[in-house]
């Protein structure tokens, strides 16, 4: 295999990481009051999922337009990576609407 076919898979790696990691700060500032940092913070969980829904996009077309990208166990990885951050992301958004409606009411 060739270094472009890490490139990619590392690429996801760290740009889902920086995701998971602002909506995991989100949902920690949202717990200690500070609900417009945590939105901040999803916004740029948000930058990082584009940015990582792109990556993924390039190798989807590449393999559409007939070549092959080669799955190894650093790709597998990646997505993995990719899909928790992406849930993790949405689970933060709930968690601020919910710190949301507890600070209101207390």
């Amino acid at each position: 295999m060739n270094p472009e076919d890490y490139e990619g898979a590392f690429k996801l790696i760290s740009v889902a990481g920086n995701a998971k990691s602002s909506s995991m700060m989100a949902i920690r500032e949202a717990r200690e009051g500070n609900l417009e940092e945590a939105k901040k913070l999803l916004e740029e969980a948000d930058k990082d999922l584009r940015e990582a829904h792109g990556s993924q996009t390039k190798m989807l077309t590449q393999e559409a337009r007939g070549n092959a990208v080669p799955v190894n166990i650093i790709l597998v990885h990646a997505q993995d990576h990719l899909t928790g951050a992406m849930i993790i992301r949405d689970l933060a958004e709930e968690f601020i609407e919910i710190y949301s409606k507890l600070n209101a009411d207390a």
